[in-house]
């Protein structure tokens, strides 16, 4: 379609093209749209010019169409609908809802949230599709361009000024081991960890992790004394690996909680470390922000989070930055 010679419509003269095909009057019209006579004169000389045709001959006191402008006036009705309909507010109903939303959930964020939003998502809007990964390549690119909608992760250092945050949750890490493992109801130092292997999610980058700086120098300690052995972007992967080895995984401690690990799991402290807490939170764009369906879909994420902290006896989330004096 070549949308050149639209540059010259102003929609106004469509809303004067129907109020002068129903008066059939330029002075009855004028009256209709609060504008002088003068003015719609003006306005049907351009309405002429447009067309290339009279559109309207003089009959005693009023106008008769031409056939030109009985064909407009046929389609004008729904090209007026169609624009109004346009710049109105789209409704959004989440049961006849149809779209996909495209979610980063990183570690175990995704084993927390995945399934209960799903099941959310069939009872409330069924219509409404998920793409769920655990890491992607240029994170803020893809918020910013609509490869993704919306990251749940650990804070970043750095976030761009475009990006919204909102906290879930804090938490301090664990060693999850086997039960049964050689340091399991023992006092245990960095060295006693560093003689065993430890398994890492690669989708966490301590390096970009948002940390205080003590904490910051404690964490590179730790890492440069225990090198992970395994990496895996599957969370199943690495608590099959601890559940069948020796190997040491840090991660949060509701995960032992969530899923009931404790049939075969330990949660130990990791030394050096007892005053790392890290900071979850959800990430949007601007670009969703005025959606009515990513705002659904933000809100589901919240509910879930408040029934996750009700469950483990935390404070909700108000209460959550009222005490820590959370800007978000």
């Amino acid at each position: 379609m070549d949308i050149r010679d639209l540059g010259r419509l102003d929609l106004n003269l469509l809303v004067a093209l129907e109020a002068l095909l129903e008066e059939r009057s330029v002075s009855q019209a004028a009256s209709r749209l609060y504008i002088t006579q003068s003015a719609m004169s003006k306005t049907l000389g351009r309405l002429r010019e447009l067309f290339d045709d009279q559109l309207f001959v003089r009959r005693g006191s009023g106008m008769v169409p031409t056939p030109r402008a009985e064909q407009l006036g046929a389609r004008l009705p729904e090209v007026l609908q169609a624009v109004q309909s346009m710049i109105q507010p789209l409704e959004f109903d989440p049961r006849v809802y149809e779209g996909k939303m495209n979610l980063l959930a990183q570690g175990p964020l995704g084993a927390w949230f995945i399934p209960a939003l799903v099941a959310r998502l069939q009872r409330d809007a069924p219509g409404m599709r998920l793409r769920v990964c655990s890491q992607a390549d240029d994170l803020f690119e893809q918020l910013a361009t609509g490869g993704l909608d919306m990251a749940l992760q650990i804070e970043r250092r750095h976030y761009p000024a475009e990006l919204e945050l909102t906290t879930l949750a804090f938490a301090q890490p664990v060693l999850m081991a086997r039960k049964g493992h050689p340091l399991e109801n023992t006092e245990f130092s960095v060295d006693d960890v560093a003689r065993f292997p430890q398994v890492a999610l690669m989708s966490t980058d301590i390096g970009e992790l948002r940390l205080s700086e003590n904490s910051a120098e404690q964490v590179e300690e730790y890492q440069r004394r225990t090198e992970a052995q395994v990496e895996t972007d599957d969370l199943q992967t690495a608590l099959q690996i601890v559940s069948e080895t020796d190997c040491l995984f840090p991660a949060p401690p509701l995960l032992m909680e969530q899923f009931n690990l404790s049939r075969y799991l330990v949660a130990l402290p990791i030394p050096g470390l007892s005053d790392l807490s890290i900071r979850y939170v959800a990430v949007r764009p601007q670009r969703v922000l005025g959606s009515a369906a990513h705002e659904f879909f933000y809100q589901q994420i919240i509910a879930l989070t408040e029934e996750f902290r009700a469950r483990m006896g935390l404070p909700d989330l108000q209460q959550l930055r009222q005490q820590r004096k959370l800007d978000y």
